[in-house]
């Protein structure tokens, strides 16, 4: 046999060994991946401080004093010092600006489809299509559509013929970019520019007609004081039985905690670096903000969640209010 002969064969063998090894570990990785896998209850819930770092998240954690302690003194630490009125008015009155830069940014990375959507929000999942039932027409609308992370999947995953979906953006270049992707229907949706905190809407629908109305880390990025103004209109527009369906950020979540001091604008209201605002709520402020416009509330959750870097051994603590607030039909309490 020649050298190199030999010197290949030994090549191979050497090749076939590490693919061996490969196919050994990769098996190996699956099947530790595999029991890995989120519950189908739908939680994990983290029972053993010590287990913390087996899993990427962890659902219903609940916090010591000592942990609320420690976010309450962070929270003080950088709203101490607030930013001048001056500041102040010019991050609200080029609030869209600022927005229109951020997704003119993230355009082609910013759309993720939003798989809890209809987990947390039945009220939004794909209804029958048998051609044997005739379903009512359903109207949504969302405040604050983005790029779509709501609207795209209801049309993606609903054939429901006469399903209606508007949306609105502060932004122009969201709807632009909404406008143009792939699954955006013009036969089921209608979106637009409009600023929600405006006293009287322009929208291409009556009042008291709408089924489902959708907020999500949305309300947010409202100044405090034009909150009342959106829940208000909300009322106005959705018809008697029907549903605001809420999500967005809880007090003392990671976002809040980690501001510099000089970014606050507000008590739990500030300025991110991209120009973009942001408020923390508590769960009692949201109930009066919406209950005081006459609706009802249907559900009131406070989403707790631990999000661990196993790779940096870093905890990260989430914070997430979800509620549903319904309009009273006639005399109804």
């Amino acid at each position: 046999m020649s050298m190199f002969t030999r010197t290949m064969l030994g090549k191979y063998n050497y090749i076939r060994v590490i693919e061996k090894c490969c196919r050994r570990y990769f098996s190996t990785e699956w099947e530790f991946t595999r029991h890995r896998k989120k519950p189908k209850s739908g939680g994990r819930v983290l029972t053993k401080p010590s287990d913390a770092f087996q899993f990427n998240a962890w659902d219903n954690v609940e916090w010591d004093e000592e942990q609320e302690q420690e976010a309450r003194q962070a929270v003080l630490k950088n709203s101490t010092e607030k930013m001048s009125t001056e500041n102040q008015l010019k991050y609200q009155q080029e609030a869209d600006k600022f927005w229109d830069t951020f997704y003119d940014i993230h355009q082609n990375r910013f759309f993720k489809d939003r798989h809890w959507l209809f987990t947390e929000f039945p009220e939004l999942a794909p209804q029958s299509n048998d051609k044997d039932i005739n379903l009512a027409p359903r109207t949504i609308f969302e405040l604050g559509c983005g790029v779509g992370n709501t609207i795209l999947p209801i049309l993606k995953y609903s054939k429901e013929p006469r399903l209606k979906v508007y949306g609105c953006d502060f932004s122009a270049r969201a709807i632009e970019i909404l406008q143009t992707h792939p699954e955006f229907d013009t036969g089921r949706c209608h979106v637009f520019v409009m600023d929600a905190t405006s006293d009287k809407w322009t929208v291409p629908f009556e009042e008291n007609s709408l089924d489902v109305i959708v907020l999500i880390f949305v309300l947010s990025a409202i100044e405090p004081a034009r909150m009342q103004n959106v829940a208000q209109n909300c009322f106005k527009y959705l018809r008697p039985g029907g549903l605001v369906l809420f999500r967005d950020y809880g007090r003392y979540d990671m976002a809040q905690l980690r501001f510099k001091s000089g970014k606050c604008l507000q008590d739990n209201f500030y300025v991110r670096g991209d120009g973009t605002m942001v408020y923390f709520f508590t769960q009692e402020e949201l109930r009066d903000l919406f209950c005081n416009a006459g609706f009802m509330e249907e559900q009131n959750v406070v989403d707790r969640r631990l999000q661990v870097n196993r790779g940096r051994m870093l905890k990260m603590y989430r914070v997430w209010i979800q509620k549903k607030f319904k309009k009273p039909v006639n005399n109804e309490e």
